[in-house]
């Protein structure tokens, strides 16, 4: 029983929980009227601009919980299985949650700032910030022949997506690469004890820089 015990504990339990969370709360919506029901998606908290400068912040963490379409949360879920089982393994459980929460939260920052008339919902944001977390551990252990290589990997796969977003009416864009960002800087803040260790000087940076960028993103959407 011990063992079955360690095993899980150290297997992507946040990952599957997370998962889980977020199919329950899809199937929540698709029962309350459908989930790309726009007053469904308020109701459950989506990005709305007028409501979240009404006093509701807790919309820019909600959103990450939330998805339009079975299309929408298939291939959000199936990212952030085959992603999230590597980051966590790398970072560790609570790392690994810091960073996709706060990735996700700085995603609707962005959004909230530069696409401020759409409704908006999913964990593309926060799964954006786990390629940012990646990116980071390229630039900070490139000697590791394993991180290298996917490093590079997952940089394809993200210029990819972004360039697609391009093309693609309808996504948030802007959510995406304010989740990249911050994921990036929090992979240094919370650091990656399994690999190495982080200079202060880039982890008190990338601190500053986080909050500086989040702090500017939410009152330049206030002020719109």
């Amino acid at each position: 029983m011990q063992q079955q015990l360690k095993r899980w504990l150290a297997g992507p339990y946040v990952t599957v929980g997370l998962i889980v969370l977020m199919v329950i709360v899809y199937g929540a919506m698709t029962l309350a009227g459908g989930s790309q029901n726009t007053q469904v998606l308020v109701n459950f908290g989506a990005k709305y601009n007028p409501l979240i400068t009404a006093g509701q912040w807790w919309r820019l963490i909600t959103p990450i919980f939330l998805h339009m379409g079975f299309e929408h949360i298939l291939f959000n879920m199936v990212t952030l299985y085959f992603i999230g089982f590597q980051i966590e393994a790398i970072f560790g459980h609570w790392r690994y949650l810091i960073i996709f929460l706060l990735s996700g939260i700085g995603g609707n920052l962005a959004s909230f700032a530069f696409n401020p008339n759409a409704i908006s919902a999913g964990a593309s944001t926060a799964i954006f910030g786990l390629f940012g977390a990646f990116l980071m551990l390229g630039e900070s252990f490139w000697e590791n022949p394993y991180i290298r290589q996917m490093t590079k990997t997952f940089l394809m796969f993200t210029v990819l997506n972004l360039a697609f977003d391009l093309f693609s009416p309808g996504t948030d864009i802007f959510g995406h690469i304010g989740g990249l960002v911050i994921g990036f800087l929090m992979a240094y803040v919370v650091g990656v004890p399994k690999l190495g260790r982080i200079s202060s000087v880039k982890r008190i940076i990338a601190v500053i820089v986080a909050i500086l960028i989040m702090v500017g993103l939410y009152y330049y959407g206030v002020t719109l």
